[in-house]
């Protein structure tokens, strides 16, 4: 299962079932869970741990040194999850000690060619990051979100749980969940309706969500004021309460 011109350390652990392809380099300290396949012309470097059934491309980097002026050859990791698809030329970096240490990424992920995870992002589930999107350090994805392609995203901005970012979006603050932005710099364009259908919202969770969008951005508020107002819907309406907390605990602010 390892083609004969791939170089693979004797510190790294290969479970039974992975795929090397030809001239693949795998350094010391990489894990790489079974059913896993590498394609040919890949470079791992550890420590970075890669979970079961993930499928890395050619050409992709994965685990190398963070691209930060402040690394000074510390030991810091990549965890990657289950399932993912990390396409031609997708650039994994691992973290920093200013930071956690560790970049992670979970599980069902798809990053597209030349998308680019900067040392200490934290991505969660089910996250699809188009051709070329790009993140700064320290940012977080969480579940669900898509990046159209070509989006950049500031370093320490939060992007919220089903959340759309269309192509070419450039964003310096927070996207809360659910909300579609576009722009540069990118402003709010509704709610990601479509998408919360296709994961089995109901047509009366969407409503609720719409009445949230519109206490946020269309109301006249200010951001207290507006808070307020979701923590209200949140009593009765379980799937405002992810937004409201989203809203309270963002440092950077909200796209607005």
């Amino acid at each position: 299962m390892i083609h004969p011109s791939a170089i693979v350390d004797p510190g790294a652990v290969l479970e039974p079932g992975v795929e090397v392809g030809p001239f693949t380099v795998i350094g010391p300290g990489v894990e790489i869970g079974a059913g896993t396949r590498i394609g040919p012309h890949v470079v791992i470097h550890g420590p970075t741990r890669i979970g079961r059934d993930n499928r890395i491309f050619q050409f992709a980097s994965v685990g190398e040194d963070p691209q930060d002026m402040k690394y000074g050859g510390e030991v810091t990791r990549l965890e990657i999850g289950d399932r993912n698809q990390i396409r031609e030329c997708a650039t994994l970096h691992r973290g920093t000690v200013q930071d956690q240490g560790v970049t992670r990424i979970g599980n069902d992920n798809l990053f597209m060619a030349y998308t680019h995870v900067a040392h200490d992002c934290r991505i969660g589930d089910h996250v699809i990051m188009a051709n070329a999107a790009s993140l700064g350090g320290h940012v977080e994805i969480q579940d669900w979100a898509i990046l159209g392609g070509f989006t950049i995203v500031h370093q320490f901005c939060r992007l919220g749980a089903h959340c759309f970012c269309a192509m070419g979006s450039a964003l310096s603050k927070d996207v809360p969940p659910y909300v579609t932005v576009a722009g540069q710099p990118a402003v709010p364009h509704g709610i990601n309706a479509e998408g919360l259908r296709r994961r089995g919202f109901t047509p009366e969770a969407i409503t609720v969500i719409k009445r949230a969008y519109r206490a946020l951005y269309m109301g006249g508020l200010k951001l207290d004021e507006a808070l307020e107002r979701l923590r209200v819907l949140a009593q009765t309406s379980p799937e405002i309460a992810p937004l409201a907390t989203f809203v309270a605990d963002s440092s950077r602010s909200i796209v607005r």
